[in-house]
C-alpha cells in the first residue's frame, strides 16, 4: 500500500436517501475508535447532509445544526465526542487559534470537517476523505482513505 490514494471506493448518490445510506454504513463501520473525515465537495453537494446523516446514525439524540456561523458543533455520539466543523467562512487557518481546536485530537473523536482546506495545517489529519460530486442530477461520492484506520474501515465497508 504505497500510494496515499491506494484505499478508495466509489458510490452512486442519486439522492439525498442514498447520502444517508452511505452516511449509515460508514457510522456501522466504525470501531471503538474514533475518526476524522474531511468533506470535500462543492456548495449543495450534500457535505453538511452527509455529515447531519453520520452523526444521528452514531446516535447523537439532538437537533444536528450546520455550523457554517458557528464554525463548530459539539455532540456526544454513543459515549465519544464528536465534532462537526464548517470552515467555508475562514480565509485563513490562523482564525482557527481561538476555537480550542484540542479536543480535536482525541482519538476517540469523530470529527467531522467540511472545507478542510481552508483550515489547512490547524486540523487534525484526515483518516477518510469523502469526495461529493454532481452527477446528472444526483451526486457521486469518492470516499478515499489515509491512514490505517481509515483503510480498515474502508475494508470494513466492502
Amino acid at each position: 500500500m504505497g500510494d496515499r490514494f491506494d484505499a478508495q471506493r466509489q458510490w452512486p448518490l442519486p439522492d439525498e436517501a442514498a447520502t444517508a445510506a452511505l452516511a449509515s454504513r460508514v457510522a456501522t463501520a466504525l470501531d471503538d475508535d474514533g475518526m476524522v473525515l474531511y468533506l470535500h465537495g462543492p456548495l449543495g453537494a450534500g457535505k453538511t447532509s452527509f455529515a447531519r446523516a453520520l452523526l444521528t446514525a452514531l446516535g447523537v439524540g439532538e437537533r444536528i445544526k450546520s455550523p457554517t456561523y458557528s464554525l463548530i458543533e459539539g455532540y456526544t455520539a454513543g459515549a465519544r465526542p464528536a465534532w462537526h466543523l464548517d470552515l467555508y467562512r475562514i480565509a485563513d487557518a490562523g482564525e482557527l487559534e481561538w476555537l480550542g481546536l484540542d479536543a480535536l485530537a482525541d482519538p476517540a473523536a469523530v470529527v467531522l470537517v467540511e472545507w478542510p482546506e481552508r483550515g489547512a495545517g490547524a486540523l487534525p489529519a484526515a483518516d477518510l476523505e469523502l469526495r461529493l460530486d454532481y452527477a446528472g442530477h444526483g451526486r457521486h461520492g469518492l470516499l478515499r482513505a489515509f491512514t490505517a484506520r481509515g483503510r480498515e474501515l474502508l475494508s470494513r465497508l466492502r
